[in-house]
């Protein structure tokens, strides 16, 4: 029989239903672990252009990493709410993909990561590719996709 156990669980958040979702489910996942919740919001700092692509001006990422503390706040808010204190807030720069997968899990010790399925039509993945189809191919550990409750 597995037992495995998850005590350090890593979950992104942009402020999307589907984020949010995921990190609810890790917070669950953890307490029923005796685990942490690693939430992190990462801030792309290229964007992409028709020409390839661009570093973000100064006003944009100013604008960005105040939405950002805005989402990890609400995360703590959550975790209050729900009588939860093992989490951890990230606000970092980067590619979220790249973060994902190699520096958050090893400087966390991450052992699950968990990712809300995608939103994205066949055109968008095929254009930016889907953050979570990447992690699912090279998370250093298992990952966790959380479908969204039918109504």
């Amino acid at each position: 029989m597995l037992t495995q156990s998850y005590k350090n669980i890593l979950v992104g958040v942009d402020g999307s239903d589907q984020g949010n979702l995921a990190y609810q489910q890790a917070v669950e996942v953890a307490r029923r672990n005796n685990g942490r919740v690693i939430v992190a919001h990462i801030i792309e700092n290229k964007v992409y252009t028709m020409m390839g692509y661009s570093s973000l001006n100064d006003g944009l990422l100013d604008q960005e990493t105040e939405s950002a503390k805005e989402i990890l706040a609400e995360c703590s808010e959550y975790a209050k709410k729900v009588d939860f204190n093992q989490v951890e807030t990230v606000l970092t720069y980067g590619v979220a993909k790249e973060m994902m997968c190699k520096e958050l899990p090893e400087k966390y010790s991450v052992d699950l990561i968990m990712v809300g399925q995608t939103g994205l039509n066949k055109v968008e993945r095929l254009m930016i590719g889907s953050i979570s189809s990447y992690i699912i191919r090279h998370a250093p550990c298992d990952v966790l996709i959380v479908h969204p409750e039918k109504k």
